[in-house]
Formats: structure tokens, C-alpha cells, sequence
């Protein structure tokens, strides 16, 4: 019961931050496994993923009734990225996973290094394929595919780079990005929990409390995030991204 407890309470951690920016597997899972040191890993994932996509669900139909969510460029990118995570999940075991966070870690500094100096990334003043002239939907198809098949292989961060991503390549806001990330993240998920489901790798009994925390948790992130708007997701985007660099940068020497 204890345990059922503490896990919940990092799920709604984890929806909070996860229904912002993203990163919210970073407060979750390490909670798992600190907790149920006994358990398979596939498990915990497994469990992780369930209590995520509840959050995630209620945090993209907040965003869809408050702002508008553009379906012609989140649509064909949630569709690539659906497809792809099942590539991803199955070339997991073909890289150490030593060498996959070094790339990630690398990834992750230039994430964080770039909007921290562009005060303007992500500003009011972007728009719906400025970067992209004629072909947004095809960017953020191409997008959800690298996105998709990354969430499937590693995971970690997901979030964070769709934002990046959909601010950076599509134009939008950090607002809109964070708002169309969320479906993207709800396809994703729901790829990976459908191959944890099948195998058996969810504890039911810890993964349902841990989804209604988690519930409650987005509730109370997209809230803030509708309201406070771009200038405060920038900043919870750069904490939680500098948390991730930190967190792989001691895994990589570590390993």
C-alpha cells in the first residue's frame, strides 16, 4: 500500500511536468524502479507507459477545447510516429545502450543550448509553417516519424524534442507545440503500451492508481500552461531538458 502511495505521488509529479514540456518518464520511471527493484524491467515500462498515456490523453483534450490543435499537421505526424515507434522498439536491442545515451545526451545539449540564447524561439511572433513554406504537414510527418521511432528505441525526452521540433522546424509557438506534442505523445505511447500489454509486462494493481495520479497531475500542468502561456512553458522546457542532460550525462559516466 506504501508503495502504491509513493508511485502515485511521482505520477502526478510526472503528469505535471510531462503535460507542460514533456520529460515526464524522468520523475516516473526511476520511481518504479527504485521501488520495485525486483520486477522486470519490460514491466516497468509497461506500467510506466499505462499510467503516462492517461495523463497524456487528458492533457491533449484540454489543449484541443482551449486552443486549437492544427490536425492537418498533427494528424500525418501522429500517424508516422504511431508506425515508426514499433521500428524503434524492435532496433532497441541492436545498440548499446551506452551509446545510445551519449547520442542523446548530445542531442539533448543543443535542444537546451539553442531556445536558452534565442530569446525569440518559440515567441508569439512564429507562425504555422514559417520555417516550412508549402509543406508543413510533410515536415511534421517527417518529424513524427524520427520522433515516433526514437520513443520506441529509447524514449527519454520525447516531449521535449517534439516542442523543439514543432518550434523549430514547423514555427510554432512553444504554446501550439506543446499543445500538438501531446498527440503525437498519445500515438506513441499507445504504440508501445499495446506491445507491453500483449506481452504481459503491466502491473495492473500499481499501473491504474498511478494513471488516475497521473490524471490529475496533467489536469493541473495544462492548466498552467494554458494560462501562463510561451514565456512560462520556455522556461519549464529549458529545467526539464537541463534536468534530462544532467541525468544521462551521469548515467553516460556511470556506464
Amino acid at each position: 500500500m506504501t508503495q502504491t502511495v509513493v508511485l502515485s505521488a511521482f505520477a502526478f509529479l510526472a503528469g505535471l511536468v510531462d503535460s507542460i514540456v514533456g520529460g515526464g518518464g524522468l520523475v516516473q520511471l526511476p520511481a518504479l524502479f527504485i521501488c520495485l527493484p525486483q520486477a522486470a524491467a519490460a514491466t516497468l515500462v509497461g506500467t510506466s507507459k499505462l499510467s503516462s498515456i492517461a495523463g497524456t490523453s487528458v492533457a491533449a483534450v484540454r489543449f484541443a477545447r482551449r486552443y486549437p490543435i492544427p490536425w492537418t499537421i498533427a494528424a500525418p505526424s501522429a500517424l508516422a510516429a504511431l508506425g515508426c515507434s514499433f521500428l524503434g522498439a524492435r532496433t532497441m536491442s541492436l545498440i548499446p545502450g551506452a551509446v545510445t545515451r551519449g547520442i542523446v545526451l548530445v542531442l539533448l545539449l543543443g535542444v537546451g543550448i539553442f531556445p536558452f540564447f534565442r530569446k525569440d524561439f518559440g515567441g508569439e511572433g512564429e507562425g504555422e509553417g514559417t520555417r516550412t513554406p508549402g509543406k508543413p504537414a510533410l515536415a511534421a510527418g517527417l518529424l513524427g516519424a524520427a520522433i515516433g521511432f526514437y520513443d520506441g528505441f529509447f524514449g527519454a525526452g520525447t516531449g521535449s524534442f517534439l516542442i523543439f521540433g514543432f518550434v523549430g522546424i514547423v514555427g510554432f509557438t512553444f504554446l501550439r507545440a506543446s499543445a500538438t506534442a501531446k498527440v503525437i505523445n498519445v500515438a506513441t505511447n499507445l504504440a508501445a503500451l499495446v506491445w507491453f500489454i500483449g506481452a504481459g509486462n503491466v502491473l495492473w494493481e500499481i499501473a491504474v492508481p498511478m494513471a488516475i495520479s497521473n490524471v490529475a497531475g496533467s489536469w493541473v500542468g495544462s492548466r498552467l500552461a494554458i494560462l501562463k502561456g510561451n514565456v512560462f512553458i520556455r522556461r519549464v522546457f529549458l529545467v526539464v531538458v537541463g534536468a534530462m542532460v544532467l541525468k544521462l550525462a551521469w548515467g553516460v559516466a556511470g556506464a
